[in-house]
């Protein structure tokens, strides 16, 4: 009979009345107990890394302003040396198409080490669990706190530590609304209780969210709510690094003494000790192979050579290979060099090329932003001379933090012009619209068999040797009936 059509039996209840089992099971609270070892100690670095870069980078300033902004209000985006519009949207999309080659490359390479090591929500599980652990001890303390009847030391254990999660997370909360609002003026505006509505709402929002996913729901965004873990499937294969137990060295479990010999005892490196089981996040047994839950952080690997090194093993009984080496028995420079299969080589050419791309885009950006529309009261009108005449309005954006003068000019057509004045001055990274009046000759516009014509309207910074790159923008030019 096939898993399709096999028959689960229904036992029998004390009540006499026959219940299937339940569709899910309750949640069981997964008490992960400290471990220390090369791996947890690189968590923390990318702890330490990616939180100093969170917490720290709104506080930086650049060229008097805050170096990292992100100002709804005035539609600019600033980063170092950088100043970016709507019109730049394209730059987002490059990024997104970055971070999703980057996601590829790295999983098919080594698994989920971006989930076990610099996932947002790893790394604030990590802090939210260091917190419970310095306030409530750690896993069997914690435990027995949990099954403690409630008294007054309980209850100063269990508000300490919502006291501390709940002040990380407001702060965690302000950090965000801070890359959006000058951080400066919203702290001063937070002191004297002067938060408007939208800070506050999203400062208590992004708070709500970090203490619900890192201090409640922690193993649950990685079993059922992060897509990730759904599709990762697709992105590795037997020759991608992830965190394994090496069955054909540690089984058969079994404890033992320190001296005894396991193999006349008919016993693999196992000791049965669980403290893989203990340590990890997510609660599952690494023993029972390759499972979807796990998030590869490696900590069952810091207990597991623990162990081994009190025992006098070799370490490795779970560490990272690949599937298709732990099977074989294969060294582990064979393992490296399978790394570098087609896979991989076709996600790491693609990153490579969309980076160099990206970064050349912004190497050569131009310093300026336009935007070109046709004034509607004015479509085309006959002047002096007979020349007609076409009214635009031009937004210029200066896209770089000094001043600058640029010069408006057209083309497309013979004789076209542009009447008036055809320079402006803008400020750091400021815009402005201005009316533009272009102007075709009498003689050229009788030329014309088409009522209407395609010209280009060109604004380009004015440098000490003369204009500079700048941007050019299509338009049309109507000729009157």
């Amino acid at each position: 009979m096939s898993s399709a059509q096999r028959v689960i039996p229904i036992q029998p209840t004390p009540g006499g009345a026959n219940k299937p089992p339940p569709m899910f099971q309750p949640r069981q609270t997964v008490y992960a107990r400290a471990v220390s070892g090369r791996f947890a100690s690189w968590r923390w670095v990318l702890v330490w890394i990616t939180q100093l870069v969170f917490y720290g980078l709104p506080w930086l300033a650049w060229n008097g302003r805050q170096a990292v902004l992100f100002d709804l209000e005035t539609r600019r985006f600033y980063l170092p040396g950088l100043v970016l519009y709507p019109q730049d949207f394209i730059y987002l999309s490059a990024l997104l198409v970055l971070s999703a080659l980057a996601l590829f490359f790295f999983t098919a390479v080594a698994g989920r080490l971006w989930c076990g090591f610099a996932c947002p929500q790893t790394v604030y599980t990590e802090m939210f669990m260091w917190l419970e652990r310095r306030i409530e001890g750690d896993r069997l303390a914690r435990m027995r706190l949990d099954k403690a009847p409630w008294s007054a030391g309980k209850l100063a254990r269990k508000g300490a530590k919502q006291a501390a999660w709940i002040a990380l997370s407001l702060w965690t909360g302000f950090t965000f609304v801070g890359y959006f609002t000058p951080i400066r003026e919203l702290g001063q505006a937070a002191l004297t209780l002067g938060l408007g509505p939208w800070e506050a709402f999203w400062c208590g929002f992004y708070a709500l969210a970090t203490y619900g996913n890192a201090g409640f729901l922690r193993e649950q965004v990685c079993k059922t709510m992060c897509p990730y873990a759904r599709f990762q499937g697709s992105l590795m294969d037997q020759d991608s690094l992830v965190v394994a137990y090496d069955s054909r060295r540690g089984e058969s479990r079994g404890s033992r003494s320190r001296n005894a010999d396991p193999k006349a005892l008919g016993l693999g490196d196992c000791v049965d000790c669980t403290l893989c089981v203990q340590v990890c996040p997510t609660g599952i047994d690494i023993r029972d192979g390759l499972q979807m839950e796990c998030i590869g952080c490696a900590a069952c690997v810091d207990a597991c050579d623990q162990v081994m090194d009190k025992m006098g093993y070799a370490r490795g009984l779970v560490r990272f290979a690949t599937l298709r080496g732990m099977e074989q028995g294969s060294p582990k420079p064979q393992m490296w060099r399978r790394l570098w299969r087609p896979r991989v080589l076709m996600y790491g050419s693609l990153l490579l090329a969309v980076a160099t791309a990206f970064v050349a885009g912004l190497a050569l950006r131009a310093p300026v932003r336009v935007d070109v529309l046709r004034d509607r009261g004015v479509m085309a009108r006959q002047v002096e001379d007979g020349a007609v005449e076409n009214v635009y309005r031009v937004l210029v954006m200066n896209a770089t933090e000094v001043p600058q003068r640029y010069r408006v000019s057209v083309s497309g057509l013979p004789g076209l012009a542009v009447a008036g004045d055809a320079e402006l001055t803008l400020p750091p990274a400021g815009e402005r619209a201005v009316p533009l009046r272009v102007r075709l000759p009498a003689d050229a516009a009788q030329a014309q068999s088409e009522r209407v014509l395609p010209i280009q309207i060109e604004v380009a910074p004015l440098a000490e040797g003369g204009p500079a790159r700048g941007v050019r923008e299509p338009s049309t030019f109507v000729l009157p009936r």
